[in-house]
């Protein structure tokens, strides 16, 4: 029966063949274009030299426009993350790599990766397409404002900042715990780079728990505080950091881990099984 099991969902990973694994690949390169810029955007605002950049994906957007080719390089970051939203999606509807891959809950976790992604993805190629437009902050602010103003919308703004936050918990305990090990297809590869990704996958996911944790639990408070300036984007969020007793250190680690997590997402382009 186990058996049994096993080889459907090793059937049901295999559809899409070829076409899942580049865009999977595409995807992850494209993610950790986006976290490596970001932490270096942190680290430089955690210094006092931002220049004014905002350290969210619209400033590393703008800080991957100014180079040579930078349009060229934002369409690639763009559609890799449409590449990241058909992995997300065909996992949900075939079931992902693995044994247990086809069980509801891994399908009902990539379809919210689906969205996510989606929305990023669109995010990323709306500013491609030279609709920059509005801060990462100001967005998070007009969308908490729209939603209070829904039915019941101070508890679904509440209810979708604990769910950020629970994520944030979850993707910090999975990382310490290396949980990202049964997704990786590395036999054969040398201990040095295995404790390598090891470090990359631990410390980036902390430092991205930690983020989203953060930036839930400001959405949390502006639902509590009925208020939609409370709700902070991720530039905001990151900057927050900077106010807790250990002052700019906090954050400097942060931007780091953000930098490793992108690191980490190279990784996993390179070796994990799709």
């Amino acid at each position: 029966m186990v058996k049994g099991h096993a080889s459907r969902g090793v059937r049901a990973a295999s559809r899409g063949g070829g076409g899942r694994e580049v865009t999977a690949r595409c995807g992850l390169v494209a993610r950790g274009v986006l976290y490596a810029l970001i932490g270096l955007l942190a680290l430089r605002v955690a210094f006092g030299d931002s220049g004014g950049e905002e350290a969210d994906r619209q400033g590393a957007l703008q800080q991957l426009a100014g180079k040579p080719f930078g349009g060229v390089l934002v369409w690639a970051v763009g559609i890799g993350l449409v590449g990241m939203m058909l992995w997300r999606l065909s996992e949900a509807v075939f079931g992902a790599a693995g044994p247990d891959g086809g069980k509801p809950v891994k399908r009902l976790a990539s379809a919210g990766r689906t969205v996510f992604y989606a929305a990023v993805a669109f995010s990323v190629l709306s500013f491609a397409a030279g609709g920059g437009g509005r801060s990462g902050d100001q967005q998070s602010r007009d969308l908490t404002a729209r939603a209070m103003e829904l039915p019941a919308g101070r508890w679904l703004v509440g209810a979708a900042g604990l769910g950020i936050a629970v994520a944030g918990v979850v993707i910090a305990v999975q990382a310490a715990r290396r949980g990202f090990r049964k997704h990786l297809a590395m036999s054969g590869v040398s201990e040095r780079w295995r404790k390598a990704v090891d470090f990359l996958g631990v410390s980036g996911g902390l430092a991205r728990g930690v983020l989203f944790t953060a930036a839930g639990g400001f959405i949390v408070y502006a639902a509590v505080r009925y208020d939609p300036a409370q709700a902070k984007g991720m530039d905001d969020t990151l900057r927050s950091f900077t106010l807790t007793p250990a002052g700019p250190w906090l954050l400097v680690a942060v931007a780091l881990g953000l930098m490793l997590f992108g690191a980490f997402s190279w990784a996993m382009a390179r070796w994990r099984e799709v």
